[in-house]
């Protein structure tokens, strides 16, 4: 299997424990804020697992399906990150039409944030430059 359907593997199975994660109460704080930084809901939830069943999907596929949602979610969830990061809340789930800006420490933004400008950050790099070689298996 090539390099970029494991990483689609990865993505598929970071994403679900994600969602499995905002179900164990161990990781909530006494006012249920995750970690104690933000609340998770429904919205939330089916946007993590449309991520990585869509991810899942793609790298049982193929190699051009993984490319190609490597290179849309990517950028989509980079902005994301980069609205909720000024604004509080991003777009994907809806949070900003929902709740509009929400105001949090600097903390609760770059740290409720930063993972989906990593996430999406890298899916970009994925998609279009390392998707952009021939694929390579790994053994």
């Amino acid at each position: 299997m090539d390099t970029v359907r494991r990483i689609g593997w990865f993505y598929f199975i970071g994403f679900m424990a994600v969602v499995a994660i905002g179900y164990v109460p161990a990781f909530h704080d006494a006012d249920g804020n995750l970690f104690g930084l933000f609340k998770l809901d429904l919205y939330d939830d089916s946007l993590h697992a449309f991520s990585g069943l869509w991810a899942g999907v793609a790298a049982w596929w193929s190699y051009g399906a993984t490319r190609t949602y490597f290179r849309l979610f990517g950028p989509l969830y980079f902005a994301d990150g980069v609205m909720g990061l000024f604004l509080g809340s991003g777009y994907l789930d809806g949070g900003i039409f929902l709740y509009g800006p929400i105001q949090q420490s600097l903390y609760a933004h770059v740290f409720a944030n930063l993972p989906h400008l990593l996430i999406g950050g890298y899916a970009i790099w994925v998609g279009y430059r390392l998707a952009a070689r021939a694929p390579t298996a790994v053994a």
